[in-house]
């Protein structure tokens, strides 16, 4: 049997990693992994994750399962969280998921049950799993333009008449706010433009919002999905704790629906339960029950909201000074859009030969697009990052 099985191709970044580790320049610089990183490059547990894990420690009575579709209480905390609270409770539907990848899975699952024909919409560039996962679905799927390599920003023309231009039924995936791997998010404005297309077009919409609280804020990062909540009929949505909340590898995440009724969400619910017990049976609890407790409990809530805010500054201050520093070194603007973007990302827009050059002349790595994680600097690096980049770009 297992005769008949072909080599799948090599995870890039798995690669760049163990490069990386193989790399015995002590200069080097790791732009590929997409985890955020302090100033000591660790990626840290953040505090009020140990003083809920505390407390689920001295509380927790049992470790009996939660159901189908996980604990309720984090359910609807995530679902407040990403939602708010304006929109009515009924037509809600939800589940706890493994991380936010096991969201984007769900959620899929659930469109190919609604509607197998249907063809995804996903943009250009975007995260690369989008695309592994919906083929591995054996689900249909094409691009839309998104973004200028030219620019560093939004092909907004390309992208409105792409939006235009999808079949009634089809499924569009946008990005919630820190668009992985360009780091190039609409306006509020262009927002506006972006829901009034899919009204007009009836689209299925599906939001993948991974990076919540990283770029402006928790209440302004969720203002386009929300937004598109209250302008359209339906809507699936998949999220992640992983970077927020720092919860990697305790894998908690969430996929909601908006329906357009009652009775709807109550199908949507039922069958999200049913996805859940097949894939497999009940959703882990630890970290979505540290997320429940931190949202619910003020004091814990202030706390990663701090911490929070404190991780969002020092991406955008690296950001910033990367930037200043860029125009420093090549006298010209040419990268001037990074310190606009938001989130953990950019992408430089240079050829797959600079960034081999990058890394076999400068030690420094970063994925072969060009996508940098922005997160995966200190402070002390940006100078020798700028003099590389603008020595391999000159």
């Amino acid at each position: 049997m297992f005769e008949n099985l072909r080599a799948q191709p090599e995870d890039q970044i798995l690669k760049l990693m163990e490069q990386y580790r193989a790399d015995q320049r002590p200069e080097k610089i790791d732009l590929g992994v997409g985890v955020y990183r302090n100033s000591q490059g660790v990626t840290p547990v953040m505090q009020a994750v140990k003083s809920a894990e505390h407390q689920l420690w001295e509380s927790q009575q049992t470790k009996g399962y939660t159901g189908l579709a996980g604990d309720p209480a984090f359910v609807s905390a995530m679902s407040d969280l990403v939602l708010g609270t304006d929109l009515a409770q009924a037509r809600r539907a939800g589940a706890a998921t493994v991380g936010g990848t096991g969201a984007i899975r769900q959620g899929l699952e659930l469109i190919r049950l609604a509607r197998p024909d249907a063809t995804v919409h996903v943009p250009d560039p975007t995260w690369p799993n989008h695309t592994a996962i919906l083929q591995a679905m054996g689900m249909k799927h094409r691009t839309y333009r998104y973004f200028d390599t030219e620019t560093g920003a939004l092909d907004m023309t390309g992208m409105l008449e792409d939006l235009a231009a999808v079949p009634e039924g089809d499924v569009v995936l946008l990005h919630g706010c820190c668009h992985n791997p360009t780091g190039a998010d609409p306006s509020a404005a262009q927002w506006a433009q972006i829901a009034a297309t899919l009204q007009q077009v009836n689209a299925m919409v599906m939001v993948d919002i991974a990076y919540q609280g990283f770029g402006d804020g928790i209440e302004e990062d969720a203002a386009a999905t929300r937004l598109l909540a209250s302008k359209l009929p339906e809507l699936v949505i998949a999220v992640s704790c992983s970077k927020n909340f720092g919860l990697y590898r305790d894998r908690a995440g969430a996929v909601l629906v908006v329906s357009l009724s009652a009775r709807h969400s109550a199908a949507v619910q039922g069958n999200l339960a049913t996805l859940n017990r097949l894939a497999y049976s009940f959703p882990a609890d630890h970290g979505a029950a540290l997320v429940q407790m931190i949202l619910s409990n003020p004091g814990l809530r202030g706390e990663w909201m701090d911490e929070l805010t404190a991780m969002r500054d020092r991406i955008n201050t690296l950001r910033t000074e990367l930037a200043a520093a860029l125009q420093r070194e090549t006298g010209s603007d040419r990268f001037a859009f990074i310190g606009a973007q938001r989130g953990m990302f950019s992408r430089l827009g240079i050829t797959p030969d600079q960034v081999d050059t990058l890394r076999d002349a400068h030690a420094v790595y970063m994925v072969g697009d060009s996508r940098m994680n922005i997160a995966g600097l200190s402070m002390e690096q940006i100078p020798t990052l700028a003099r590389a980049i603008a020595d391999t770009c000159d």
